[in-house]
């Protein structure tokens, strides 16, 4: 864990939102940033460097799906967590915000002790991945992963992945063969304590299959998924 207090950035347009979230979140001693829509909160980002970024999908000047995309072409922010607060309930802002490389999403009204419980939850999970048993190079098949960098080679051609499409890729890859359960890549690529929609295995796949080809993850029904060469 890192010294000192974790940094969050809360994006919204709405200032009530902002200073509720605030309110709730300074009582855990986190250092807050805001900002009002997403340029803002690109260029408060480079700033300050936050841990966690939750930014809202419907601001003006530049929505959250666009900040969103923006940062993750970033180097320095590829590894920053962003969680998503919508007030639409909708498979679309859920499955457009995975496919630009969201964490997580929290729907409105927002409930103090549920914003907190997911926010620890993230922080856990993230500080506490253990990578003494990741190799920084795997190869796979056609593919070459480095886990290190955050990128993926295929015959030679460097693919960059969004941060949870690589991370089910590495799983998925890590034990050619082995079916992995939908249970098991929830909790292994997102952590078990952390709720996400149903579809979002599958649009992670999906995604997979459209920059990588429909040879390597296969489904198997009513199981799960598996890596093949």
């Amino acid at each position: 864990m890192k010294n000192g207090p974790l940094k969050i950035l809360l994006v919204d347009d709405e200032p009530d939102i902002l200073e509720f979230m605030e309110y709730n979140l300074k009582k855990e001693h986190y250092e807050i940033f805001k900002a009002g829509n997403g340029k803002e909160a690109i260029a408060v980002a480079k700033k300050n460097h936050p841990d966690l970024i939750i930014l809202d999908i419907m601001m003006p000047e530049m929505d959250g799906i666009e900040a969103c995309r923006t940062l993750r072409e970033l180097p320095e922010f590829k590894e920053t967590m962003i969680v998503f607060l919508t007030a639409r309930n909708e498979d679309y802002s859920q499955v457009a915000g995975f496919e630009v490389g969201a964490d997580d999403y929290i729907t409105k009204p927002i409930k103090p002790k549920v914003l907190i419980s997911r926010i620890q939850a993230l922080f856990r999970r993230y500080h506490g991945k253990d990578q003494t048993d990741k190799s920084k190079i795997m190869i796979a098949g056609d593919l070459r992963i480095d886990r290190e960098q955050y990128l993926v080679y295929q015959a030679g051609n460097k693919i960059v992945l969004p941060k949870k499409e690589f991370e089910l890729l590495s799983l998925l890859a890590s034990k050619p063969g082995k079916v992995f359960t939908r249970d098991e890549i929830l909790e292994r690529v997102w952590g078990n304590d952390i709720i996400v929609g149903d579809r979002t295995i599958d649009v992670h796949i999906r995604k997979l299959r459209e920059k990588l080809g429909e040879d390597h993850l296969k489904t198997v029904k009513g199981i799960g998924y598996k890596f093949d060469f």
